[in-house]
């Protein structure tokens, strides 16, 4: 194939560069594997917990929704979403600080990689991390709460959706750190806070306003409530609107990841 000049000094493959996007991607899955008790067992087992302290401590194993619904049923979909979540902004955002704490993110940058091909690489396995933790934690809440399947396209849609979010997200928060407490200080600040205003462990049409509308206007709650649809049949918001959301923000957060990396944005020294 044709070698040509796209940077002073670099040199590619005209086209995709398939091998290596390959291999980023296989570096990125094994890495989390080879920690699996860290990074799928773990968060498995604290989602069980969570379910545990809500049926116990808060008289979920009677409670019902007001529609009905188990309260149970509802709440689990919606520990499956935020474990997902969390562990995709994890892998991209931690892989990319390690990196430039050890300082070997050149190793990154010197390969024949283009900006969009260093990008759909973290971002696949920020996404794959994401859907095996919420199959792992699905088959470890199977035991307890057997969760019907009402719609299996809107489950792996809104999975990956929110994973591909979230992975974005992490990415960009990646790039903008300088050490961890940079990544905590956008956990705890932004992450944290848009997950509790989600849906998570309630029905939003309890809140009073503004916080009902805030409520509305979190992605995290479109994530989590067409994940939960998938599930039980019911939504509290529009799963069409949760799409059209999800897509257009994603979309955003794509291209401004993609431009931090291709103006080498903390990253190229």
């Amino acid at each position: 194939m044709k070698m040509v000049i796209t940077e002073p000094g670099e040199r590619r493959i005209k086209g995709i560069n398939h091998i290596g996007l390959y291999t980023l991607v296989r570096k990125e899955v094994e890495r989390f594997l080879k920690v699996y008790t860290q990074t799928l067992i773990a968060p498995a087992i604290t989602t069980l917990l969570f379910y545990t302290v809500f049926a116990l401590a808060f008289g979920g194993l009677e409670r019902k929704m007001d529609n009905g619904l188990s309260y149970l049923d509802f709440l689990a979909p919606g520990l499956v979403m935020m474990a997902m979540a969390q562990n995709a902004f994890s892998n991209t955002s931690s892989s990319l600080v390690i990196s430039k704490i050890q300082g070997n993110i050149v190793d990154l940058l010197m390969p024949p990689l283009s900006a969009g091909e260093i990008l759909t690489g973290y971002l696949v396995g920020s996404v794959i991390r994401g859907l095996a933790v919420g199959s792992a934690t699905l088959a470890l809440l199977y035991v307890f709460v057997p969760l019907p399947f009402h719609a299996v396209i809107a489950i792996l849609g809104f999975a990956v959706l929110g994973t591909w979010m979230m992975g974005a997200l992490g990415l960009i928060a990646g790039i903008w750190s300088e050490k961890f407490d940079h990544i905590a200080a956008f956990t705890n600040f932004i992450v944290t806070p848009l997950t509790f205003l989600s849906g998570t462990f309630y029905r939003i049409d309890i809140l009073p306003q503004p916080w009902d509308l805030a409520a509305h206007l979190n992605p995290f709650f479109y994530m989590i409530d067409g994940f939960r649809y998938g599930f039980i049949g019911q939504a509290d918001g529009s799963v069409l609107a949760g799409v059209l959301m999800l897509l257009t923000l994603n979309t955003a957060l794509t291209v401004l990841a993609y431009r931090m990396f291709k103006s080498g944005y903390k990253i190229k020294g």
